[in-house]
């Protein structure tokens, strides 16, 4: 019993270590908040922007909420830019909601999309890693954006891995314990 809990716990403790393939997935974010547009502006609208890249499929997941300037009139990724810097635009969110608040999502295939603005799937993915490219949502009283936030790589922290040596360890110690009491209560029994 013992040994095939150790075998299942080292097996979902192989299956978190990040590999190198290409077709693994990846998983990106971006905050969307005025402050974060250039020029910084006093919305209180936010938003959040969730990218997963597996090979050359990119998923796209935006929710936000609370524009201040009207119906959202564009959004899309701009790249490569530090942030307080602007970008052109390379991929544009067809068919993003003409609302205040709302959630959008679509899946493309960098290896067959028409980047806008002279982009490429190479380089997007360099500005996803650096944090360079960003997303923002426009409207009519913020025609060069009312939010916006830099997209950035989603890696687990490393407490993640010390959590699960930590309750790797625990099992191991309290199913030894539990071995050692019952051999124990046996030889008490015995007596």
């Amino acid at each position: 019993m013992l040994k095939r809990l150790l075998i299942a716990l080292a097996a979902l403790g192989l299956s978190l270590i990040p590999s190198n393939s290409f077709a693994d997935t990846i998983n990106y974010m971006a905050v969307l908040t005025g402050s974060g547009e250039n020029p910084p502006n006093a919305s209180t609208a936010t938003g959040i922007a969730f990218y997963t890249l597996t090979g050359d499929i990119l998923t796209i997941n935006v929710s936000f909420t609370g524009l201040t300037g009207g119906n959202a009139s564009a959004a899309h990724i701009h790249c490569c830019a530090a942030a307080g810097t602007n970008a052109p635009v390379w991929v544009p969110f067809t068919g993003f909601p003409n609302t205040t608040s709302g959630t959008y999502s679509q899946t493309i295939d960098l290896s067959t999309f028409a980047f806008s603005g002279g982009g490429t799937e190479a380089a997007l993915i360099v500005g996803f890693n650096t944090g360079t490219a960003y997303t923002n949502i426009h409207d009519a009283t913020f025609p060069g954006g009312e939010i916006r936030g830099q997209v950035h790589a989603v890696t687990p922290e490393p407490g993640t891995f010390l959590l699960l040596a930590t309750g790797v360890s625990a099992i191991v110690g309290l199913s030894r314990r539990r071995i050692r009491d019952k051999g124990s209560s046996i030889v008490t029994e015995r007596i």
